[in-house]
């Protein structure tokens, strides 16, 4: 009798934890859900735009050393690229990577890979290390 009275008890106490975490889940995912802006992928696209176009200007402001000149930007080119390969895959596993049109993929695609062929530029020829 005790035991039936225990179980009962512990049955009781499972229907209000559960309906009390669904109540709690259901506000939480009402509240987390947040609007995306409708330009936000031209947005990020004009600001990766924007600051790859200020690091190349820091690159190629000065002349650059005469040694191995394309060889080298080859090489950026494809570290660049293989960086944005690996970001694409990244955001591809999160379900991120999606776009509503195929212009919005090519931009915004088109911008990352710009954006660290820049950043490997920079690093690159601005820090000295490599020359």
């Amino acid at each position: 009798m005790a035991w039936d009275l225990l179980e009962t008890l512990g049955n009781v106490l499972d229907v209000a934890s559960s309906s009390s975490s669904s109540a709690r889940l259901n506000y939480n995912s009402k509240t987390s859900k947040k609007k995306k802006s409708k330009y936000f992928t031209e947005k990020v696209s004009a600001g990766l735009i924007a600051v790859a176009g200020v690091l190349l200007f820091f690159v190629f402001k000065d002349p650059l050393p005469a040694e191995n000149y394309t060889q080298t930007l080859i090489v950026a080119s494809l570290i660049g690229t293989a960086i944005s390969g690996v970001l694409f895959f990244l955001l591809n596993l999160m379900e991120l990577y999606y776009f509503k049109s195929f212009f919005k993929l090519l931009l915004f695609s088109g911008s990352v890979i710009l954006f660290f062929i820049a950043l490997v530029l920079c690093v690159y020829f601005k820090s000295g290390v490599f020359i």
